[in-house]
């Protein structure tokens, strides 16, 4: 096999023949999914025809707690071997990362803006000016501004209007969501990326990506909750008529349930974690009476026999916790009934048998899987739930450098998600709509 030869950051000079679009070049976007049990590297390929996954590096880690890191000598050990995992299987030299970000200071709040149209039509510069003007608002010291989500604009006295480019009026508002993060937190996930010899392109909310990754634009129309339950947190994510209505972070997740397990049944943390994968369901009643499953001992105790159903008994009130928190969470929100597409559920920890039928009995909605689309290439190595951010970072990356390179730009700038536009509007609106979603 050739070695590929590396361009400036990122990208990979095929000898092949040229692309449509970028001459002989395609871009390569590396998503570093750095969580409280693993870090995830995912290496894919964009070029015209989408992006293809190129290699992937799945590593464990012990280095943040709660999404946030604990220790940076492990966190970094832990995103040096995924790296080198990827970039040895995908054949390239990986220089930049889309990070993400989760933990419980992650925050989400409303602001307005209001800006004077300048000529009687809104263009890409009064919006720029109008959202400017709804991330102005004081907020801590200690904390930045990770996203700016519109959830819908106003022309004058006509509201609900997701795409006003083109639109003939005097004064254009919007209202959006504003995702804040702690910077203490956000600064060490880059120290660690960075003592790997990377350079962090963007930090993106992780349930953010994950949504990316595993929804359908027919979901995100007519609205459907992402719960994203990892190792130290669960993530949930609301989208309400194509644009994201509510962001929170319950710091509760899948390690809860080991440690369960663990004092339960009195085995070690790393057996613990190896019977809720391989033997561990959700709800007990799934379980017959006459399942018996191995149960490793502690302090050098033998093995010993015990029920599966007792197993179950263990996990369930906790992971009925876990829903009964994103039940009320969502309740408060005011946004439940919106949600007709229901819940879609990803996550390492929502492999467990079991899970999405307690979660439909808990939540009352409809429940499915979700798994990363979108994608081709070794898509077996990232089919499972558990690399949905990590997907979803290189979808978002590869999204943000197709309309940087169709617009002349290289610059990042902050991205903003703007809501799908309308099929009717013009060709030309179109496209500078397409250019402004991803770089504002």
């Amino acid at each position: 096999m050739t070695q590929p030869k590396l361009g400036h950051v990122g990208r990979l000079v095929k000898g092949s023949a040229p692309s449509s679009m970028s001459g002989a070049t395609s871009e390569i976007v590396v998503g570093l999914d750095i969580g409280t049990t693993k870090v995830a590297a995912v290496v894919g390929e964009v070029d015209a025809d989408g992006v293809t996954i190129l290699g992937v590096g799945n590593v464990p880690c012990r280095g943040l707690r709660r999404g946030i890191v604990s220790n940076i000598d492990w966190t970094t050990r832990a995103i040096a071997e995924a790296l080198d995992a990827a970039q040895t299987m995908a054949g390239v030299e990986i220089r930049t990362v889309y990070a993400g970000v989760s933990g419980s200071h992650i925050r989400c709040a409303f602001s307005d803006g209001i800006a004077a149209i300048s000529n009687g039509e809104v263009s890409i510069e009064d919006v720029k000016r109008v959202l400017e003007g709804a991330r102005a608002i004081p907020i801590e010291a200690d904390r930045q501004i990770v996203h700016v989500l519109p959830r819908e604009f106003t022309v004058d006295n006509q509201d609900g209007i997701r795409d006003p480019i083109g639109m003939s009026g005097v004064r254009l508002g919007a209202r959006v969501n504003l995702v804040t993060a702690a910077i203490a937190p956000v600064q060490n996930l880059v120290r660690c990326a960075e003592k790997c010899g990377l350079t962090v392109a963007d930090i993106v909310l992780e349930p953010f990506a994950s949504a990316e990754a595993v929804l359908s634009d027919d979901e995100k129309e007519i609205g459907v909750a992402v719960i994203d339950i990892g190792g130290g947190t669960t993530d949930l994510l609301l989208y309400v008529d194509g644009g994201i209505g509510h962001v929170s972070v319950i710091p509760v997740g899948g390690n809860n349930v080991t440690q369960d397990i663990s004092a339960g049944l009195r085995t070690p943390l790393a057996e613990a974690e190896r019977l809720k994968r391989n033997v561990g369901c959700a709800l007990g009643r799934m379980v017959a009476d006459d399942e018996e499953i191995e149960v490793p001992g502690v302090g050098g105790h033998p093995s010993r026999t015990a029920s599966r159903r007792l197993l179950s008994d263990i996990i369930e009130p906790r992971i009925e916790e876990i829903f009964a928190v994103i039940r009320t969470r969502i309740e408060d929100t005011g946004l439940l009934e919106q949600l007709s597409a229901g819940v879609v559920l990803t996550g390492g920890a929502v492999l467990m048998e079991g899970m999405t039928e307690f979660a439909e009995e808990i939540l009352g909605m409809p429940v499915r899987m979700g798994t990363p689309v979108g994608v081709k290439g070794i898509t077996g190595l990232v089919a499972g739930p558990q690399f949905a951010t990590g997907v979803g970072l290189v979808l978002y990356g590869a999204n943000a450098l197709h309309q940087a390179r169709g617009h002349g730009g290289t610059k990042k700038a902050e991205v903003i998600e703007l809501p799908p536009r309308s099929e009717k509007k013009s060709r030309q609106s179109g496209r500078f709509f397409d250019w402004f979603k991803a770089a504002f």
